[in-house]
């Protein structure tokens, strides 16, 4: 089993930055890739950004302004997210390609979701 947990959302003035984190527990023999997506209200979850093997990949409507960041040993990860603008109120949900065993095929699991709202 493994869980994936959200923390950092929260309501923040046009301009301004939050910090979200992802802590994934359990059964975990390695995590392939560790991102984020993010649901607005009425519309599709849409990809944020992706962490994978150091690597990164950004939305283009998020690119120059929001940062992912991987703690590999803790299995954590961050997104550093500045210059926000309304339009990047949403649930932003976690997720990870992780591995449960030594061999075993990735699967997707996905956090609860953090709310981030800006909004003067």
């Amino acid at each position: 089993q493994v869980q994936l947990v959200e923390s950092g959302g929260g309501l923040v003035q046009p301009g301004g930055s939050l910090r979200l984190s992802c802590a994934a527990s359990g059964t975990i023999f390695s995590i392939d890739t560790m991102g984020w997506y993010r649901e607005a209200p009425g519309k599709q979850r849409d990809f944020v950004a992706a962490h994978t093997d150091g690597n990164t990949r950004y939305a283009d409507s998020v690119k120059g302004r929001f940062s992912i960041s991987r703690d590999n040993l803790e299995n954590m990860m961050n997104l550093q997210m500045n210059s926000l603008k309304p339009e990047d109120t949403a649930v932003y949900y976690c997720y990870g390609i992780i591995r449960t065993t030594l061999g075993g095929p990735p699967n997707n699991y996905w956090g609860q979701g953090t709310q981030v709202t800006v909004s003067s």
